[in-house]
C-alpha cells in the first residue's frame, strides 16, 4: 500500500497554450490522486481477503486503479514543455536512436503523427493512445487500449490519455485538436530513454 501521487517534474502551467495549467492542477491531483487512493484500498481489501471468490471480486478494482496509477505515471513523464512556445524541448524530435526506429517503422514523424492519432480518435468512449515498441519484431507499433488498461503487448514508449478530463476543459469535444496540440508538448528525450531500455542500449 505504498502507492503515492508522482510529483510533476514541471510546473503546472509549464505545458501552456497546449495544455491548461486548469486541467493539468485537475488531472493531477484530482484524477489521478484519486486513482492512487482506490488503488491503496483495494490492495489493503486484497490483503485481508480470506477467500478466492473475495479477491477475485477485486481484481477489477486492482485493474482499473492500478491502470490508470501506472499510466498515469508514465504520461507526466511523456510530456515536456513546448519548444515551439520557447518553454524547452518538448516536441523536438532529435536526430538520433528513436528517430531512426520511427523512421523505419512509419516513413517520418509526420507519418507517425497522422496513423497515431487517427488509431487514438477510433477509440470509442475513454482510453490510452500508444507507440510501443515490439520486443519480437524490433519496431515500433501503434496501439490502444480501453478505460484504464496499461499497455502489454508491448514496452509503452509514449502513451496518450484520451479520457475527457485530460482535454475537455480546454477543447471541449474536439478530440482531434487536442491529438494535434499534444505533440508540441511530447518529451521525445523522455521516449527514447524508453526506447534504448527496451532494446538493452543496443543500437538500432
Amino acid at each position: 500500500m505504498s502507492n503515492t501521487l508522482p510529483p510533476l517534474p514541471y510546473g503546472y502551467d509549464a505545458l501552456e497554450p497546449y495544455i491548461s495549467q486548469q486541467i493539468m492542477t485537475l488531472h493531477h491531483q484530482k484524477h489521478h490522486q484519486t486513482y492512487v487512493n482506490a488503488l491503496n484500498a483495494a490492495e489493503a481489501a486484497y490483503a485481508k481477503a480470506s477467500t478466492p471468490k473475495e479477491r477475485i471480486a477485486l481484481q477489477a478494482a486492482l485493474k482499473f486503479n492500478g491502470g490508470g496509477h501506472i499510466n498515469h505515471s508514465l504520461f507526466w513523464k511523456n510530456l515536456a514543455p513546448s519548444a515551439a512556445a520557447k518553454k524547452g524541448t518538448g516536441g523536438t524530435l532529435q536526430d538520433g536512436p528513436l528517430k531512426k526506429a520511427i523512421e523505419e517503422s512509419f516513413g517520418s514523424l509526420d507519418t507517425l503523427k497522422k496513423e497515431f492519432n487517427a488509431a487514438t480518435l477510433g477509440i470509442q468512449g475513454s482510453g490510452w493512445g500508444w507507440l510501443g515498441y515490439n520486443t519480437q519484431t524490433k519496431r515500433l507499433e501503434i496501439a490502444t487500449t480501453p478505460n484504464q488498461d496499461p499497455l502489454l503487448s508491448l514496452v509503452p514508449i509514449i502513451g496518450v490519455d484520451i479520457w475527457e478530463h485530460a482535454f475537455y476543459l480546454q477543447y471541449l469535444n474536439v478530440k482531434v485538436d487536442y491529438l494535434t496540440a499534444i505533440w508540441n508538448v511530447i518529451n521525445f528525450e523522455e521516449a527514447e530513454a524508453r526506447l534504448l531500455e527496451a532494446t538493452g542500449g543496443s543500437k538500432l
